[in-house]
Protein backbone atom coordinates (compact mmCIF):
# COMPACT_ATOMS: atom_id res chain seq x y z
CA UNK A 1 0.00 0.00 0.00
CA UNK A 2 1.58 3.04 -0.59
CA UNK A 3 1.55 6.32 1.18
CA UNK A 4 -1.25 8.61 0.62
CA UNK A 5 -3.45 11.21 2.20
CA UNK A 6 -5.47 9.59 4.96
CA UNK A 7 -3.44 6.40 5.56
CA UNK A 8 -1.08 5.75 8.47
CA UNK A 9 2.28 5.78 8.01
CA UNK A 10 5.13 4.20 10.89
CA UNK A 11 8.22 5.57 9.86
CA UNK A 12 11.87 6.16 11.83
CA UNK A 13 13.67 9.41 11.24
CA UNK A 14 16.74 10.94 11.49
CA UNK A 15 16.59 15.00 10.85
CA UNK A 16 19.99 16.93 10.41
CA UNK A 17 20.73 20.33 9.40
CA UNK A 18 22.51 21.25 5.64
CA UNK A 19 26.37 21.02 7.98
CA UNK A 20 25.04 16.93 8.84
CA UNK A 21 24.73 18.15 12.31
CA UNK A 22 21.84 15.55 13.92
CA UNK A 23 18.85 17.39 14.93
CA UNK A 24 16.73 14.72 15.92
CA UNK A 25 16.45 10.95 15.55
CA UNK A 26 13.64 8.10 16.47
CA UNK A 27 16.00 5.15 15.51
CA UNK A 28 16.67 4.84 19.17
CA UNK A 29 13.42 5.19 20.36
CA UNK A 30 9.83 4.62 19.35
CA UNK A 31 8.86 5.18 15.42
CA UNK A 32 6.81 7.90 14.68
CA UNK A 33 3.21 7.39 13.79
CA UNK A 34 1.17 9.34 11.65
CA UNK A 35 -1.74 10.27 9.62
CA UNK A 36 -0.66 11.45 6.51
CA UNK A 37 -2.66 14.78 4.96
CA UNK A 38 -3.13 16.16 8.73
CA UNK A 39 -0.24 18.47 8.68
CA UNK A 40 1.23 16.62 11.22
CA UNK A 41 5.06 16.87 9.41
CA UNK A 42 6.28 20.03 7.86
CA UNK A 43 4.74 20.55 4.05
CA UNK A 44 7.98 19.13 2.33
CA UNK A 45 8.68 15.88 4.31
CA UNK A 46 4.99 15.02 4.46
CA UNK A 47 4.97 15.58 0.19
CA UNK A 48 8.10 13.88 0.07
CA UNK A 49 6.24 10.81 1.71
CA UNK A 50 3.63 10.44 -0.82
CA UNK A 51 3.86 7.48 -2.91
CA UNK A 52 6.29 5.50 -0.65
CA UNK A 53 5.35 1.99 1.14
CA UNK A 54 6.34 -0.01 3.35
CA UNK A 55 10.38 -0.87 3.54
CA UNK A 56 11.18 2.12 1.54
CA UNK A 57 14.38 3.99 2.73
CA UNK A 58 15.20 7.30 1.39
CA UNK A 59 16.71 10.43 1.71
CA UNK A 60 14.97 14.14 1.28
CA UNK A 61 16.16 17.77 1.43
CA UNK A 62 13.53 19.70 2.71
CA UNK A 63 14.19 23.77 2.34
CA UNK A 64 13.44 26.18 4.85
CA UNK A 65 10.23 27.73 3.01
CA UNK A 66 8.84 24.02 2.85
CA UNK A 67 9.85 23.39 6.50
CA UNK A 68 9.52 26.07 9.26
CA UNK A 69 10.06 28.97 7.07
CA UNK A 70 12.59 31.27 6.82
CA UNK A 71 13.22 33.34 10.03
CA UNK A 72 11.47 36.64 10.73
CA UNK A 73 12.58 39.66 12.40
CA UNK A 74 10.25 41.04 13.44
CA UNK A 75 8.85 38.05 15.78
CA UNK A 76 12.18 38.82 18.31
CA UNK A 77 10.86 41.49 20.38
CA UNK A 78 12.34 43.21 24.06
CA UNK A 79 9.62 44.02 26.39
CA UNK A 80 9.79 45.15 29.87
CA UNK A 81 10.48 43.06 32.52
CA UNK A 82 7.59 43.78 34.58
CA UNK A 83 5.54 41.70 31.83
CA UNK A 84 6.97 38.66 33.42
CA UNK A 85 6.33 39.50 37.41
CA UNK A 86 5.39 36.32 38.96
CA UNK A 87 7.26 33.99 36.76
CA UNK A 88 10.26 32.23 37.88
CA UNK A 89 13.66 31.33 36.55
CA UNK A 90 13.09 33.93 33.35
CA UNK A 91 16.37 32.63 31.89
CA UNK A 92 17.98 31.97 28.37
CA UNK A 93 16.45 29.00 26.88
CA UNK A 94 13.41 29.56 28.50
CA UNK A 95 9.82 28.80 26.61
CA UNK A 96 6.93 30.87 27.61
CA UNK A 97 3.78 31.32 25.76
CA UNK A 98 2.80 34.39 25.08
CA UNK A 99 -0.46 36.23 23.77
CA UNK A 100 0.05 37.76 20.49
CA UNK A 101 -2.56 38.96 17.48
CA UNK A 102 -2.29 36.05 15.50
CA UNK A 103 -3.35 33.82 19.12
CA UNK A 104 -1.36 32.04 21.14
CA UNK A 105 2.65 31.15 20.12
CA UNK A 106 5.44 29.96 22.30
CA UNK A 107 8.45 32.44 22.74
CA UNK A 108 11.98 31.84 23.59
CA UNK A 109 13.79 34.24 26.17
CA UNK A 110 17.20 35.04 24.06
CA UNK A 111 18.26 37.74 26.59
CA UNK A 112 17.59 38.91 30.22
CA UNK A 113 19.08 42.21 31.11
CA UNK A 114 18.26 44.69 34.32
CA UNK A 115 15.05 46.11 33.07
CA UNK A 116 14.26 44.51 29.86
CA UNK A 117 13.70 40.82 28.08
CA UNK A 118 14.06 39.77 24.74
CA UNK A 119 12.27 37.28 23.10
CA UNK A 120 12.30 35.35 19.93
CA UNK A 121 8.62 33.77 18.54
CA UNK A 122 11.02 32.16 15.30
CA UNK A 123 11.07 28.49 15.54
CA UNK A 124 13.89 27.07 16.69
CA UNK A 125 14.72 25.51 13.23
CA UNK A 126 13.24 28.52 11.21
CA UNK A 127 15.52 29.25 8.24
CA UNK A 128 17.55 26.12 8.22
CA UNK A 129 17.01 23.88 5.47
CA UNK A 130 17.02 20.45 6.58
CA UNK A 131 17.93 16.70 5.70
CA UNK A 132 15.98 13.69 6.30
CA UNK A 133 16.71 10.46 5.99
CA UNK A 134 13.46 8.22 6.38
CA UNK A 135 12.79 4.67 7.00
CA UNK A 136 9.00 3.47 6.09
CA UNK A 137 7.84 0.58 8.49
CA UNK A 138 4.01 0.51 7.93
CA UNK A 139 1.21 1.81 6.10
CA UNK A 140 -2.18 1.17 6.28
CA UNK A 141 -5.65 2.62 6.26
CA UNK A 142 -6.51 4.80 9.55
CA UNK A 143 -9.73 3.58 11.01
CA UNK A 144 -12.80 6.09 11.34
CA UNK A 145 -11.90 6.35 15.29
CA UNK A 146 -8.17 7.46 13.69
CA UNK A 147 -9.48 10.01 11.43
CA UNK A 148 -12.41 11.60 13.35
CA UNK A 149 -9.86 12.31 16.74
CA UNK A 150 -6.96 13.08 13.96
CA UNK A 151 -4.24 11.09 14.69
CA UNK A 152 -3.20 7.56 14.92
CA UNK A 153 -4.01 5.04 18.26
CA UNK A 154 -1.96 2.43 19.55
CA UNK A 155 -3.07 -0.85 21.13
CA UNK A 156 -5.26 -0.18 24.11
CA UNK A 157 -6.71 3.06 22.62
CA UNK A 158 -5.22 6.37 22.63
CA UNK A 159 -5.02 7.11 26.36
CA UNK A 160 -7.18 10.66 26.45
CA UNK A 161 -10.48 11.97 26.79
CA UNK A 162 -12.39 13.19 23.52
Amino acid sequence: MNIAENKVVVMHYAVSDSEDTLIDSSYDHKPLAIIHGTGYLIPGLESALAGHKAGDKFDVEVAAEQAYGQREDGYVQTVPKSLFEGIEDLDVGTQLRASTDEGEQTVIVIDVAEDEITVDGNHPLAGLDLKFDVEILEVREATEEELEHGHVHVEGGCGHEH
